[in-house]
């Protein structure tokens, strides 16, 4: 599982992360950004951010490697 962490002081409200977000999960308003539930976690808006106010953070089970 994925999640998209923010950093609202980083945040500069170019725009470009809601434009890539292919689920619409991203809505800019004065204060900063919000990301609601319809986030998949795919990574688009981190990747594409100049300022690093969003962070791709991946979570889950440890796998153990083989042996």
């Amino acid at each position: 599982m994925s999640k998209i962490e923010v950093t609202k002081q980083l945040c500069g409200q170019c725009g470009l992360c809601s434009g890539v977000c292919p689920t619409l999960a991203i809505t800019l308003h004065g204060w900063g950004l919000e990301i609601d539930e319809k986030c998949t976690g795919c990574g688009r808006c981190a990747s594409i951010c100049p300022a690093g106010a969003l962070r791709l953070r991946i979570y889950g089970d440890m796998v153990e490697p083989r042996t």
